[in-house]
């Protein structure tokens, strides 16, 4: 199974002067969930090469395993330091995407034509989708494949607007992630604030904050071994029609 993981080129913070970019443990997490599942990821960006870490996500008291994991664990950094350029980046050498978020992605997602065009063909392709926290906002300017808006009548979650006045950035981002959900028609709703949260409508996984990265990263894993299961029923169906016995295993990751 091979996943591209898109993560922001974006480092400042609004007006503030301050830096910003992913938040480490929504990419740490889902990386060694997909990871120690057998899964191939390849990671992207819009500039591609290293992208900006929010520093605060590195400061101690928002450590975690995986981000302790990742800091020693070389050549996942190399990695991270050589993202290829999305706009290099073809949907169909993939079988899902997955977004970590950080407040970067405010900024340089929502109208981005790679990352629109990449998520419209995983869609139309009937790919898992997933992104964490503010990363959902990749998905508000994209559409399904009947032309409608993709979250448009989706159960969805993503950092809640209780969550940005916490952190003190409503009047600094953009626009609030969880009105603009609501507003391109998202069934949009949320736990308490930095409680784990997914939501898992269809092929579309969306989680609420960085607590939740992990989960949907396990839930993206559970699609993506059920759509496997099916396609090698299929394969077997298809093989019993032909007269032929072999089956193959649709155990694995």
């Amino acid at each position: 199974m091979k996943v591209l993981m898109v993560l922001t080129s974006h480092e400042q913070l609004g007006n503030t002067g301050k830096k910003t970019g992913f938040w480490l443990e929504e990419f740490a997490a889902p990386y060694y969930v997909l990871k120690d599942a057998g899964v191939t990821i390849t990671l992207a960006s819009p500039k591609g090469g290293q992208p900006p870490l929010d520093p605060k996500s590195d400061q101690p008291e928002n450590q975690t395993e995986m981000t302790k994991r990742f800091r020693s664990d070389s050549v996942a950094m190399k990695e991270l330091a050589h993202t290829k350029k999305l706009a290099d980046i073809s949907a169909s050498d993939f079988d899902a995407v997955f977004y970590p978020g950080g407040h970067g992605p405010m900024w340089d997602m929502p109208d981005n034509p790679h990352s629109i065009a990449l998520i419209e063909a995983l869609v139309k392709a009937d790919k898992p989708v997933s992104a964490v926290c503010h990363a959902p906002v990749a998905f508000i300017n994209a559409h399904d494949a009947q032309g409608q808006p993709l979250v448009k009548g989706k159960h969805v979650a993503g950092f809640s607007n209780e969550e940005e006045a916490a952190v003190g950035l409503t009047t600094v981002v953009p626009f609030l992630l969880e009105d603009k959900l609501k507003e391109r028609g998202g069934i949009y709703s949320s736990n308490k604030a930095f409680v784990p949260y997914v939501q898992v409508d269809g092929k579309l996984i969306t989680g609420q904050n960085p607590a939740s990265s992990g989960p949907a990263a396990k839930a993206l894993l559970q699609l993506l071994r059920s759509d496997r299961s099916e396609a090698t029923v299929k394969a077997g169906a298809s093989h019993v029609h032909h007269g032929k016995s072999q089956s193959k295993s649709s155990r694995g990751a």
